[in-house]
């Protein structure tokens, strides 16, 4: 496939490497904000958007799960990327010359036994790619980044130290979004089904919606609460299933769920990665 796809934060992220992985062939289209990154796609600058929705060690990317039900994009694929995390350095700067360390909260955290053994100080940047771009445009041979070895190899940075992080099985999951939704059975492999609903305002409606995921042996992999309209009593809930609406019961569970529920809202059907194993 030929075409644009759009990311969130500077080239050399995360993103830009999930898209690099994803897709190959596409041309990478780096944007400001999430906001932007749907935009590029409605407005027909970029084909797909491949949006961050959780991590293995920090939970849930924040704003997301909010901008997913009213993007009017569809989820048509996943990709989980494993995080691999380096120390970048101006390019010949030794390992004891470093003093501070610059990325996103999140990497400084994911770090803290490195950083802690090196005696390297935590200072908070934009982004991991913005810090590396940062660190390359001081050229300060005491300052380094927390960023992917494409940020370095982006920026003219070395990377001094590999796989620093903490956790051995750190995973970030995305999600590659189209204007076109894509119900088709894809690959050998699981299908998986995302929506969005609100309950009906009855007594246990949620447990009585949940019921026929369990009675029909559908497997939940997530279920999520989020409040909207910044108000403490409307609530709407994300969700992945295993399995593809024309499964007899995917669709007996999506039917009783749309019985007790007030809205329910499809947001994409697409292969498993085979990460997810």
């Amino acid at each position: 496939m030929t075409g644009k796809i759009a990311f969130q934060g500077e080239p050399g992220a995360y993103s830009h490497e999930a898209c690099r992985k994803a897709r190959p062939d596409m041309e990478v289209l780096p944007c400001r904000t999430f906001e932007d990154t749907i935009e590029a796609v409605r407005s027909g600058a970029a084909d797909l958007a491949m949006v961050p929705v959780e991590n293995s060690t920090y939970g849930r990317v924040a704003d997301i799960h909010h901008l997913l039900p009213d993007s009017g994009l569809h989820i048509v694929d996943e990709a989980f990327l494993r995080v691999h995390i380096s120390l970048l350095v101006v390019p010949g700067t030794p390992l004891d010359q470093i003093r501070t360390a610059i990325s996103h909260p999140v990497l400084l955290g994911q770090c803290r036994s490195f950083l802690m053994e090196n005696a390297i100080h935590r200072v908070t940047g934009p982004d991991t790619a913005g810090s590396a771009k940062m660190v390359a445009e001081r050229a300060d041979p005491t300052v380094a980044a927390l960023a992917s070895e494409l940020a370095g190899e982006i920026n003219g940075l070395e990377a001094r130290a590999h796989n620093i992080e903490d956790e051995g099985d750190n995973t970030t999951r995305f999600l590659i979004m189209s204007c076109e939704a894509d119900l088709k059975r894809r690959g050998s492999g699981r299908m998986m089904t995302s929506f969005v609903f609100r309950v009906r305002n009855i007594p246990a409606a949620l447990y009585k919606a949940m019921g026929g995921f369990a009675t029909n042996g559908v497997n939940m992999t997530k279920l999520e609460s989020y409040m909207v309209d910044g108000s403490f009593s409307a609530t709407q809930f994300y969700a992945d299933i295993e399995g593809h609406p024309d499964d007899r019961n995917v669709r007996l569970a999506l039917e009783e769920l749309d019985y007790f529920s007030s809205h329910v809202s499809l947001l994409g059907v697409y292969p498993a990665d085979p990460l997810r194993r």
